[in-house]
């Protein structure tokens, strides 16, 4: 098979460790997971001034990016977007996502946003219409989704297993007053449970205390999900429940770095234009969390 060609890649937003993450994994051949198919080469700092877990590392990593990996530092998304064939769009801080959007939409490269899609479903939905106008190939994921771990618990159902009745999906869930609730950490775990049930979530009901979260979502077709936030201890896990039993999956236990499965994804869409995950499912993921907030503050369910 010819090898592909390696697409210039721009990074918009260093203020997470995802971009470096992502450096070492696409530019160093020599790294055991390498992910060949693009590397990054342009990037704009960015960084939100009023969040501190953004603006206090933006100086770091731009750093880093310049001196450990030889990527150009642009002055702004326009820049990147005129250098690069396609974007990743990385900024931690959700609520920017909509802004940095518009200004590289209209130059038409496929681009991955990071977690959180956006922090409101209005945004989510510009975000999307702003997309379709430019004919943008485009996707949204945690990691978490295509942790090795999640994925070898998935492939191993068998038919006599039955099918799926429902989830239940645990991990980190640190606050961030700018993005609230689930949108900052918890998301991961959220995202985990629709790789597991899909969309179709029609209502929420979440309890919430210091230390915890939990967020019961109920389908359409009458199938329950859940999602424990915790802001004690750190750790990935899911059950997953079929009509003959349960499937553990312990997502932190695979040598394969979660980011190594999102990177292969996110490559695949540069070059083929077909994203993984669907617009539609990102729009209600925002949607989730939005109700699960609204819930965990009235005490009521919330309806998506």
């Amino acid at each position: 098979m010819e090898a592909r060609k390696s697409l210039k890649l721009g990074l918009i937003g260093l203020d997470t460790s995802h971009v470096v993450v992502f450096s070492e994994l696409l530019n160093r051949t020599e790294h055991p997971y390498h992910i060949p198919g693009g590397s990054i080469s342009v990037a704009y700092p960015g960084g939100s001034p009023d969040m501190h877990i953004s603006i206090s590392r933006v100086e770091g990593y731009t750093n880093e990016l310049r001196e450990k990996f030889g990527v150009t530092i642009a002055d702004s998304p326009e820049a990147v977007a005129e250098q690069c064939d396609a974007v990743l769009l990385t900024s931690v801080d959700g609520r920017a996502h909509l802004e940095q959007f518009r200004h590289i939409a209209p130059y038409g490269k496929p681009t991955f946003i990071d977690k959180p899609f956006a922090t409101s479903s209005a945004d989510a939905r510009e975000i999307i219409r702003l997309a379709e106008r430019y004919r943008i190939p485009m996707m949204s994921s945690s990691s978490l989704r295509f942790a090795a771990g999640l994925k070898d618990a998935l492939d191993a159902a068998t038919p006599e297993e039955g099918t799926l009745l429902g989830a239940d999906c645990i991990g980190p869930a640190t606050l961030e007053p700018l993005m609230p609730g689930l949108f900052c950490y918890g998301i991961h775990a959220v995202e985990m449970l629709y790789t597991i049930m899909g969309s179709g979530c029609s209502r929420v009901t979440t309890r919430s205390n210091a230390d915890y979260d939990l967020a019961v979502g109920e389908w359409g077709d009458g199938r329950i999900g859940t999602v424990r936030g915790n802001r004690k201890g750190y750790y990935f896990a899911a059950v997953i429940h079929r009509e003959k039993g349960a499937r553990y999956a312990d997502v932190s236990a695979h040598p394969k770095p979660y980011f190594a499965g999102l990177l292969e994804a996110i490559v695949e869409m540069f070059h083929t234009g077909v994203p993984t995950i669907k617009a539609k499912e990102s729009l209600e993921i925002v949607r989730f969390i939005e109700a699960s907030n609204e819930s965990a503050e009235t005490g009521r369910t919330v309806w998506l």
